[in-house]
């Protein structure tokens, strides 16, 4: 009988710039140094069955990533320690924080997630004029309150123009920093993600993203909007940082 995990990890620092090629690639590594009995694909080229939530952008970092992987075995008594053996297997910068075993017939995470949370500072691009903090306030109240939200963006090397707002389900300023204002949003992952680059567009000209960080993931099961780990609460362990890692 397989077993499916769902594992949730966070991925701060210079590793941000990782890619997510490069991403899936350190944790098959750190599967394999973790002695983990992987169920694989069937085909002309067997690969590890694993699957990741939503990518996250190059340069951002996140403290709610999300991975399924199957096994084929798993003893029980492994389960409280393994996210802790997962983070000393992968490389600085990410860390396993909980493991669930999912019931079977559990949607995916592509499937499931609807929205993410997220927290980056609204900087000043260069050559263009600082925003305070008051008129950064004024500027997402009238984005909220707007009927639309139309972007121009590039599409597999196409410009088309998108209507965004209905994918800002929450904006807020919260801070003001030495880089600039910090935001705090939710917005859709599906049927169209919105990203914080989108949100600065469509608040005004002269602003850049910095410090970008998703801080959280949702799904909504049974009516109630939850993080992806709590669709299997007793099977979920929690696991401090640590201290022996992977080079």
């Amino acid at each position: 009988m397989k077993i499916r995990l769902r594992i949730r990890f966070s991925k701060l620092g210079k590793i941000r710039w990782t890619s997510h090629r490069d991403l899936a690639r350190m944790w098959e590594r750190a599967f394999r140094r973790a002695n983990l009995a992987l169920a694989y694909s069937e085909g002309f080229s067997p690969r590890p069955r694993v699957s990741f939530g939503l990518a996250l952008p190059t340069g951002h970092e996140s403290v709610a990533e999300f991975l399924d992987v199957e096994l084929t075995e798993l003893d029980d008594s492994d389960l409280g320690q393994l996210a802790g053996r997962l983070s000393e297997a992968l490389p600085v910068g990410v860390d396993a924080t909980a493991v669930a075993v999912l019931a079977t017939g559990t949607p995916s995470l592509q499937e499931e997630v609807g929205s993410c949370s997220w927290r980056w500072t609204a900087a000043a691009a260069e050559g263009a004029v600082a925003v305070g903090v008051d008129e950064m306030r004024d500027r997402v109240a009238g984005l909220l309150e707007a009927p639309d939200a139309v972007i121009t963006r590039t599409r597999k090397g196409v410009e088309v123009t998108e209507d965004i707002r209905p994918g800002i389900l929450a904006l807020e300023v919260v801070d003001e920093s030495e880089d600039g204002i910090v935001l705090v949003a939710e917005l859709a992952a599906a049927p169209r993600s919105v990203r914080p680059a989108e949100v600065l567009s469509a608040l005004g000209p002269g602003l850049e993203e910095r410090h970008v960080r998703r801080t959280n993931q949702w799904i909504l099961r049974h009516g109630a909007r939850q993080e992806p780990l709590e669709a299997a609460p007793d099977g979920a362990t929690e696991a401090p940082h640590a201290l022996g890692r992977a080079s």
